[in-house]
This record gives C-alpha cells, sequence and structure tokens, in this order.
C-alpha cells in the first residue's frame, strides 16, 4: 500500500483571517479573510487560493506543486502584480478540521517574510 492511502483528507473549503496593512503593530489595519479550496488525490493536492486585494478587489490564484504527505499539506501561489512575479509558498499540519502552518513570501527588503497562518475548514 501507498503512503498517499493514510495521508489525512484535506479536501473541502477553508479560511482564516489575517491583520490587514497596519493591523499587525496598532495600526488597525482591517482584518482579511482568505478562501481555500482544496483537492487531494494520489498525494497530490489541487486548488484555488481566495483572498481580498486592494481596493475591495478580490484575488484568486490556482495552487501549484501542492502535496500532502501525512498529516502535512504544502503548495504555491504565484501572483502577478504589473511586472512583479509574487510567489508565496504554504505548509501546514493538518489535524481535524485545522491546518496551522507557515508562509512565505519575499518582503520589501529581499528578505523572506514569513508569516503563521491557522486555516479552519468551512462547514
Amino acid at each position: 500500500m501507498t503512503a498517499a492511502l493514510f495521508a489525512a483528507d484535506p479536501s473541502g473549503t477553508w479560511k482564516w483571517t489575517t491583520q490587514g496593512r497596519g493591523g499587525g503593530g496598532g495600526g488597525g489595519g482591517t482584518p482579511r479573510e482568505s478562501t481555500l479550496m482544496l483537492t487531494a488525490k494520489d498525494g497530490k493536492v489541487t486548488g484555488k487560493l481566495t483572498s481580498p486585494g486592494r481596493d475591495g478587489a478580490t484575488n484568486s490564484a490556482d495552487i501549484t506543486d501542492g502535496t500532502i504527505k501525512g498529516d502535512v499539506v504544502a503548495f504555491t501561489i504565484e501572483r502577478t502584480f504589473g511586472d512583479n512575479k509574487f510567489v508565496m509558498k504554504y505548509s501546514g499540519k493538518l489535524a481535524g478540521d485545522t491546518i496551522t502552518g507557515e508562509s512565505e513570501s519575499p518582503g520589501r527588503d529581499g528578505q523572506t517574510m514569513k508569516r503563521e497562518w491557522v486555516a479552519k475548514r468551512a462547514k
């Protein structure tokens, strides 16, 4: 039997909230809710991440390189803003209806910026 048969199943709709710009340091940014739709099959994960953008617009991107190994789900999101390509890598541990993990993306200073995320499966 393959390990994929024993992997946790991240399939479903997941939601989490992050603090908006200026909110982490007491600046009062408006919280933003992200929605992640995942489908898992044979150790591969596909899906889409939708999150609020600037000026009330909604950003939506397909995930790439999605995997589930045991209880760890990982995927990449790629977005383009003007001429700039922006890549975020997500990884998280699945426990029941919760994924707890970390995302990595390039920061403004060129250093890698890491953020924690905790998603709950939508009922």
